[in-house]
């Protein structure tokens, strides 16, 4: 009869002891379950391997008659052993629901009605002004998402009686897709299960209109990303809660322009001041600032005011440059005396703009 040779299938030596061998196919078994790797045959076949190995290898009798004959049947006389079906005892679990549950982080198998999954994320534009978004905001919004639910807990299960098994219709054993008798898999052997939650119809979570409140950080602008943990869909069946994701509209501004981490503005001058120079207040996203307009200034001049710009999100908040932009304006004649003030200056400084086009 053909052998296959156990040890080798999980990777430990002869002679090896209950608790290696329980290890190796644990880790193993983690690896290679058809339910980590669906539609993968070559893995449905490497666990059928460990399964069998490790069916023999941790009984004790089996176990017995492999290491004598080279092969385990049923049909050897085991001075005794017994003839049972895949067993998971040996590992300290009640069953088979209990080892998938170790190795699966509690997960539910295969069969379950409903799996653990993570909730899902959520998106919700806000609109802020350009002053929010440059010092930072506190808001609160409403949205719907779906919440822990309250009557099981997340559970999907109420305590309120139970009902027969219909994985196993109430014997509390189902056949393996290897053809060995398990404890069932959904009610661990008990042939009854916890009747499912009328509430959230054995999800573990209800739709809810949630009030939260997040904070935006200075430096935002029209299409940032702002994230808020832990506030988007809760996860079914304990699974982990989604983020919830704030998209900011940033609204206009009277007087700044913003490109980059640069704030832009055009501040009006007079004619004096261009030509004689002056110390001038311009506005800032901090307040007013004191701006030195050096004698004889031309109209489109810009100035740099450091670090008067907008806070960076990529450079932890160092803050860009404020550029302010002069334009001369023409005074109002408004008299006979501002009249006869322009015509005197006109006599005493005969200059010609355009000359140097060439032309009178």
């Amino acid at each position: 009869m053909a052998s296959t040779d156990y040890y080798k299938v999980l990777g430990v030596p002869r002679g090896a002891k209950p608790d290696e061998i329980k290890k190796a196919y644990r880790r193993l078994a983690r690896k290679h379950h058809p339910d980590v790797n669906p539609g993968k045959k070559d893995a449905e076949e490497k666990f059928k391997q460990l399964s069998e190995a490790f069916d023999v290898l941790s009984d004790p009798k089996k176990k017995e008659i492999y290491d004598q004959y080279g092969y385990y049947s049923d049909q050897i006389p085991p001075g005794g052993a017994r003839a049972s079906g895949f067993d998971f005892s040996d590992l300290g679990a009640s069953g088979f629901k209990d080892i998938f549950a170790e190795l699966f982080g509690g997960a539910r198998t295969q069969s379950a009605r409903v799996r653990r999954a993570e909730g899902a994320d959520i998106e919700c534009g806000v609109t802020i002004t350009f002053e929010e978004a440059m010092l930072g905001v506190t808001k609160r919004i409403e949205i719907d998402r779906n919440v822990v639910c309250l009557a099981c807990k997340g559970t999907g299960e109420t305590g309120n009686g139970s009902v027969t098994c219909s994985n196993c219709g109430g014997a509390g054993q189902q056949t393996s897709r290897f053809g060995t008798t398990v404890k069932c898999g959904q009610c661990g052997g008990s042939g009854a299960v916890a009747r499912r939650c009328a509430t959230c119809n054995g999800m573990g979570v209800t739709p809810a209109r949630d009030g939260i409140n997040f904070k935006i950080p200075a430096g935002v602008d029209t299409g940032s990303r702002v994230r808020v943990p832990n506030k988007g869909h809760a996860g079914s069946l304990g699974g982990p809660t989604g983020d919830l994701y704030i998209i900011t509209n940033v609204g206009e501004h009277q007087y700044f322009k913003r490109q980059g981490d640069n704030i832009y503005c055009t501040i009006p001058i007079t004619v004096p001041e261009a030509a004689l120079g002056d110390r001038i207040e311009v506005p800032t996203i901090d307040g007013k600032a004191l701006l030195r307009i050096p004698p004889g200034t031309q109209s489109g001049q810009k100035f740099r005011l450091r670090d008067r710009g907008a806070p960076s999100l990529r450079a932890g908040g160092v803050r860009g440059d404020q550029f302010v932009e002069v334009r001369i304006t023409l005074p109002k004649v408004i008299g006979e005396e501002t009249k006869e003030l322009l015509q005197k200056y006109a006599h005493h400084n005969p200059e010609n703009p355009r000359k140097e086009m060439g032309l009178e």
